[in-house]
């Protein structure tokens, strides 16, 4: 299992309001949506009217299907007449086979007597 994450920072030049910078973000996270599978969402810069920081994320069998995606993304992005990707950063992370790199494996199912416990995660 991989997981693909990008952080995208788009100028709206022609935003005078953060409904107008919210308009554009909104229309581009909708196609993102629509078209890919792909998670999106607005996490920075949620006050600034002409700047949108935008997180995305991935899930595939491979890294070269996130990449693909991630791509995909990309390229919808400078696709945007409203809008100019400013700053791109991706990542591919490698979970192992079938998520056995992960804590024991995803299929490891949490129960009442062994909770996840966030402070076991630095162990």
């Amino acid at each position: 299992m991989f997981v693909g994450v990008a952080r995208m920072v788009l100028s709206v030049p022609g935003a005078r309001s953060l409904k107008d910078k919210r308009q554009v973000v909104r229309s581009f996270r909708d196609r993102v949506r629509a078209r890919l599978s792909a998670s999106i969402a607005e996490v920075g810069d949620l006050e600034r009217h002409q700047v949108a920081t935008l997180g995305v994320s991935v899930v595939a069998r491979d890294s070269a299907h996130c990449s693909a995606l991630l791509s995909d993304v990309r390229h919808m992005a400078e696709g945007l007449r409203e809008a100019l990707l400013s700053d791109l950063a991706t990542e591919i992370i490698a979970f192992g086979a079938g998520g056995a790199g992960v804590r024991g494996g995803i299929e490891q199912a949490l129960t009442r007597d062994a909770p996840f416990d966030a402070e076991d995660e630095d162990s």
